[in-house]
């Protein structure tokens, strides 16, 4: 039975991030279901980070009882900012996840470290935007997502995952960040040491400077796809540390 919200265990927000989408979190989102979880999926519109993240926290809005947030990649940016002043959310969980600080722009962590396979892998392509103007979605070139973003999911599934991904827009890579939730929310990151996105020491220079609590895992960028029982492992103890302590009897 899934527990409904206002009952003892929180719901669990997992938002994806470039490239991705919810499917992604199946595995976690089966497990969690199996275990009495309420787990959501989130449709990140990857279209900006403040947008974006307006978008969540007003979807987070609309749920009762308290929240665990997961986000992968660059949707652990933007759970960061959608957090920001909701006492509903408890805990932040990141999968090799973005944790931009106020100000400061994916781009910028980016350039921190070297060993990022994406910069070359992407191909913009152009849109019209409603009001007129352009703009640019990129994506990454299906030759080497495999390489790039799941060198560790079987071939198979990782071409799916190519033909499938979401486009990102691009304004959004060079896009500060408004005061993130990780400084006063406790924070949980799945480290993947084989990850060719985000270089390890960029996760491991973020997750630090969270004062999260790290796990590492032995996997690519796509971890909550190759890893996840530990990605799983992880929320559960997200979970399991900001609940309620049971009434004395």
């Amino acid at each position: 039975m899934v527990t409904q919200p206002g009952e003892t265990k929180p719901t669990i927000v997992l938002v994806h991030g470039a490239w991705a989408d919810a499917a992604g979190f199946e595995g976690e989102i089966r497990a969690l279901q199996g275990r009495g979880f309420r787990a959501i999926g989130f449709a990140n519109p990857l279209r900006g980070l403040p947008g974006d993240a307006t978008y969540l926290a007003d979807f987070l809005r609309s749920l009762t009882g308290s929240i665990v947030l997961v986000g992968h990649s660059y949707g652990g940016a933007v759970i960061s900012a959608a957090a920001t002043g909701n006492d509903q959310v408890k805990a932040l969980v990141y999968f090799n996840g973005w944790m931009p600080d106020e100000g400061e722009s994916i781009q910028q962590l980016l350039e921190k470290f070297d060993g990022s396979l994406v910069g070359p892998a992407i191909r913009p392509v152009p849109f019209t935007t409603p009001d007129g103007s352009e703009g640019a979605d990129l994506y990454l070139d299906p030759e080497v997502f495999h390489a790039a973003f799941a060198a560790d999911v079987d071939r198979g599934t990782s071409d799916v995952m190519a033909a499938t991904q979401r486009p990102w827009n691009g304004a959004a890579f060079g896009a500060p960040s408004g005061p993130p939730a990780w400084k006063t929310l406790p924070c949980w990151y799945l480290l993947g040491t084989e990850d060719k996105a985000i270089p390890p020491a960029t996760q491991r220079f973020m997750a630090e400077r969270a004062n999260a609590t790290i796990v590492e895992v032995p996997a690519s960028h796509a971890s909550m796809v190759s890893q996840p029982e530990a990605a799983t492992e992880l929320i559960l103890r997200a979970a399991g540390a900001t609940a309620p302590a049971a009434p004395r009897s």
